[in-house]
């Protein structure tokens, strides 16, 4: 069996386990823990002890990659780019397409909200239990795009500002030459090769990880919790895949002319990973050998556009920012209006350049959003509920916007490999992850 087949295999089960324990865990009412000896041996053994403990491993041992991934994949992509002429234009053009797709994601869910009108006859008895996020302004978060120390950054998990040192390390050794910039340049792509590597070698920890998370988060959640809320799931639910499948599909016809059907059949193997993670920093090194190996891209375009997808690149938390916001406001009886439909779609989109890829940021990012159009930052302790289930299916679609955007580039620069686009036994035989 492929290691993505393991996953598959390993997310399936993990549902199954979880919903069981959690038919299993009778809950008492009042003092809302299991009342049963078998209830309180699952929770605190199980589910808290085991479950919880190899999940929190895998996503660790993830997460051990992403730094290191990162700064070396774009050093070696700036080094490339760094003396071709097509550097500036390249960086735009990436940066505008995914903050293209991601106003294009929240007028999109944000219009399919008001046809809906989810947020009619909800209770707000949950609304005095939330803590309100600290979110930071605009203007922060543009400040904190640029390191003042990129050692703090790289400890701190700080991407963007990981980026921004990347980029300007690997376009001076590109611009240094003779025997040292050679050497740099040698020293980097080798360093590449042995973080791939280790890669490869994490990623047989995937299965049993996947497991364990999916086994945990489905016992501790029940059908309730999606029952209470169910016209706000489903249509977050439907604008993703709405989003992710239609809008995708039909932006890569139209600016590549390549099949969606195709791309879709060799991106469901990240959307899996992504969706078990609930991370796109998590999945960063999946999506990156699968642009590169099966969809072609060529590795500076890739090196360069998926890690800052993986960061800035946010179009399901949009989604997710754009239904909540109608939500939370016809909760409250609240007109946003035609300037503050603008207004949420502008602030959002700015708001996801400076959005780390973890699981959840997007609660602190809908906190500024909710601000700057009046509305109770207070409703986000409506949604919290259901917001875990949603953030995996939304990273399952800020991955393939990812993996969109770089194909598209890599189109436009002639820097696209078709015959592996359209290679389907490729694909087949060597497994990305």
């Amino acid at each position: 069996m492929s290691l993505t087949n393991k996953i598959l295999l390993g997310m399936l089960l993990g549902i199954a386990v979880g919903i069981g324990f959690n038919l299993l865990i009778v809950v008492d009412e009042a003092s809302n823990l299991p009342a049963t000896p078998l209830g309180v041996w699952l929770q605190t053994v199980v589910i808290d002890g085991v479950l919880d403990a190899v999940g929190q491993i895998f996503v660790a041992s993830l997460k051990l990659l992403v730094v290191p991934l990162v700064f070396v994949s774009l050093v070696c992509g700036a080094m490339a780019l760094g003396g071709h002429s097509r550097m500036g234009p390249l960086a735009t053009k990436t940066l505008l397409f995914y903050m293209f797709t991601t106003a294009l994601a929240i007028g999109l869910a944000m219009g399919v909200a008001a046809l809906v009108q989810p947020g009619a006859g909800v209770d707000m008895a949950p609304l005095a239990n939330y803590t309100t996020p600290a979110s930071p302004s605009v203007k922060e978060t543009f400040i904190n795009i640029f390191p003042s120390n990129p050692v703090q950054a790289m400890a701190e998990g700080n991407m963007l500002q990981v980026i921004v040192f990347s980029i300007l390390f690997g376009i001076a050794i590109s611009r240094t030459g003779g025997e040292v910039g050679s050497s740099m340049k040698t020293f980097f792509e080798q360093l590449n090769e042995v973080v791939l590597k280790m890669m490869l070698l994490l990623m047989q920890l995937a299965p049993y990880g996947v497991f364990c998370l999916l086994a945990k988060l489905f016992a501790s959640i029940g059908f309730s919790a999606i029952a209470d809320l169910a016209k706000y799931f489903f249509t977050v639910l439907f604008v993703l895949l709405l989003h992710g499948l239609v809008v995708y599909g039909s932006l890569l016809k139209l600016f590549t002319g390549l099949s969606p059907v195709i791309f879709f059949k060799k991106m469901w193997k990240v959307a899996v990973f992504a969706f078990s993670t609930a991370s796109s920093n998590a999945t960063l090194p999946v999506t990156m050998r699968t642009v590169e190996h099966d969809l072609g891209v060529d590795n500076k375009i890739s090196s360069f556009a998926v890690p800052l997808g993986a960061t800035i690149n946010m179009d399901g938390t949009a989604i997710m920012q754009g239904v909540a916001t109608i939500f939370i406001a016809q909760v409250y009886g609240i007109e946003i209006g035609a300037a503050g439909y603008l207004t949420v779609i502008l602030t959002a989109t700015l708001a996801s350049v400076g959005t780390a890829g973890v699981p959840s940021v997007g609660l602190v990012m809908l906190a500024m959003v909710l601000q700057s159009v009046g509305v109770p930052v207070e409703g986000i302790a409506l949604i919290i509920g259901v917001d875990r289930l949603l953030d995996m299916v939304r990273t399952a679609v800020n991955v393939n916007g990812d993996a969109v955007v770089s194909v598209i580039v890599a189109k436009s620069e002639g820097m696209i490999d078709e015959s592996r686009f359209h290679n389907m036994k490729l694909n087949a035989e060597v497994d990305p992850v």
